[in-house]
């Protein structure tokens, strides 16, 4: 009777651990993978913390913005990757100092001189290797298609491909899922979603050019700032600008 008791024991917590979901979480320190990482808490058991710094201006800055929010999540999986090949590659304000970061134009359907090429292939291909490792069931990226236009990369297309590419490209018993859970919402239905998660958008950073206080003025500072108008909230991060008299 011990004996079936034993065995019934060790099935249900093989099944537990079947059953345990665990998510890789690319996290840059920025709203909406702050938001994406607030909705991966909710669906799943644990989360494993991923962050690539890549030379960018306000690396350091991100890189604590990181570091906050997984305290805030108490996440113990953490991995901090450098991508200085990145820089050396250039093509980008966020990595080059001849190039400036320009200011905002909401309007342009141009992509813009922060876009780093190809860089969130990079990423996810570093998520799929550490989570293929840890034997997760999922990559969440922050993506937003209403970036899309200025980054070909946060397309819902391109993550499509790179489905393709993880199934086929990943052992037979990996089922790696990659999940955008904010592609489809503007700016200000991510900083509702945050607030109705409880997310703290206060330790975000997402201001290309300064690490005290944000801009104001560049394209991700432009984004953040009319989300939060729509939205009916106040940015809680430092402008160096009066944030309620900047019109976007």
């Amino acid at each position: 009777m011990g004996g079936s008791q034993e065995v019934a024991t060790a099935v249900e917590e093989l099944e537990e651990i079947e059953q345990h979901r665990l998510a890789v979480c690319l996290v840059s320190g920025g709203m909406d993978s702050c938001v994406t990482a607030a909705i991966a808490n909710e669906e799943n058991d644990e989360l494993a913390f991923l962050h690539v710094s890549y030379k960018q201006r306000t690396e350091q800055r991100e890189h604590e913005a990181f570091e906050a929010v997984a305290d805030y999540f108490n996440v113990q999986l953490r991995l901090v990757i450098s991508f200085d090949h990145l820089a050396l590659i250039g093509g980008s304000s966020l990595t080059d100092d001849q190039i400036a970061v320009t200011d905002a134009d909401l309007t342009s359907r141009a992509i813009p001189s922060s876009y780093v090429p190809f860089r969130n292939a990079h990423l996810l291909a570093t998520a799929v290797s550490w989570g293929e490792a840890l034997n997760a069931s999922a990559i969440y990226i922050g993506a937003v298609a209403e970036d899309s236009s200025g980054y070909p990369d946060c397309r819902p297309e391109f993550y499509a491909a790179f489905q393709q590419a993880i199934d086929t490209g990943t052992k037979p018993e990996t089922h790696l899922t990659i999940r955008t859970p904010v592609i489809e919402m503007k700016k200000s239905e991510i900083v509702r979603k945050g607030l109705e998660l409880g997310a703290p958008l206060h330790l975000t950073w997402s201001c290309y050019r300064e690490s005290e206080r944000a801009c104001g003025n560049c394209d991700s500072c432009a984004l953040r700032l009319r989300a939060f108008r729509e939205a009916g909230a106040t940015d809680p991060i430092p402008y160096l600008l009066d944030s309620s008299r900047v019109a976007y």
